[in-house]
């Protein structure tokens, strides 16, 4: 994490290496949950946390929403903080915690954008030039064959891939510290190949993550994102690119394919069938256009 111990709170320090050692959160998680907290830190100025009560937390959110935050990022919000305040009960001698009850306000249903088949596929049929191309094109046949979230991506190491290459998919450990696998395309796996003919080119001698940056150690989040929006940049895709783009493409061409909800849920590592059904809409969206620019009755006022 990017957090330097000597600014970061006690009871922070605490609450994080709690979701790192105990829930099995990835650092990534764990970050987003730094950041959370930290606003309640701001928001609090100098009040101590335990004298906060639900009208200071009302008050907070407020705040935030006036910010620019919406529904589903203050969700998010309140959850970290009351999840921290269960720790400092827990552990810290906290009477009370003040987020209880307490509700974001409710965000508009928004469909996660996709790209369409013909845009995927020119994003992940870029030109190789430098090793660095060949982990970038690794990375996004990956994303975009195998549906991985970010963090999953970059906690992926060498030796293991190259088992997983031989057998055609890919085990990945996600939400919850929970292990998956997933089918990998024939081209995520020309493209991993030729990634691992290069790698050594780039990579540290003892490192073992299968992706790595410029200095050779495991690859960040912010340099998978920057490399994926350029290259969606370069190869002509109107819509920002970013990885969970990718995923959300990944889900709705294997449902528009398939059908299989199931086995979409399965590959995505969704814990429940309910939040892989948002991709039932987008699939009837996809149909919908379909019927309306193929059916002969479709745009006929009566």
């Amino acid at each position: 994490m990017s957090d330097t111990v000597e600014h970061v709170p006690v009871t922070l320090q605490g609450y994080l290496a709690y979701l790192n050692n105990e829930r099995g959160y990835s650092p990534l998680t764990s970050e987003n949950y730094s950041r959370d907290i930290r606003r309640l830190l701001a928001l609090a100025a100098a009040t101590p946390l335990p004298d906060l009560k639900s009208h200071h937390i009302r008050r907070f959110i407020a705040q935030l929403h006036s910010a620019g935050l919406g529904g589903r990022s203050l969700a998010r919000v309140l959850s970290a903080w009351r999840g921290f305040y269960s720790y400092l009960m827990r552990d810290h001698g906290c009477q009370s915690n003040p987020c209880i009850g307490l509700r974001a306000p409710k965000a508009p249903k928004t469909l996660p954008h996709t790209l369409s088949p013909d845009e995927a596929v020119q994003l992940v049929e870029m030109k190789v030039e430098t090793p660095l191309d060949a982990r970038d094109k690794a990375m996004f046949e990956l994303l975009y064959s195998s549906g991985l979230r970010l963090a999953e991506l970059i906690s992926l190491d060498l030796e293991e891939m190259k088992s997983n290459v031989q057998e055609g998919e890919v085990r990945v450990t996600g939400k919850g510290n929970k292990t998956r696998i997933v089918p990998l395309g024939s081209h995520a796996i020309t493209a991993l190949r030729a990634w691992f003919a290069v790698r050594d080119l780039v990579a540290k001698p003892e490192e073992t993550a299968l992706f790595v940056g410029k200095h050779g150690l495991r690859i960040s989040p912010r340099t998978v994102q920057t490399q994926l929006r350029k290259c969606g940049i370069k190869q002509g895709i109107a819509s920002g690119v970013h990885p969970h783009l990718l995923r959300h493409s990944f889900a709705t061409h294997v449902l528009q394919s398939s059908g299989d909800l199931r086995a979409v849920q399965e590959m995505l590592g969704h814990a429940s069938i309910s939040t892989t059904q948002v991709y039932t809409h987008l699939d009837f969206q996809y149909l919908s256009r379909i019927y309306d620019s193929a059916h002969p009755r479709a745009k006929k006022k009566p």
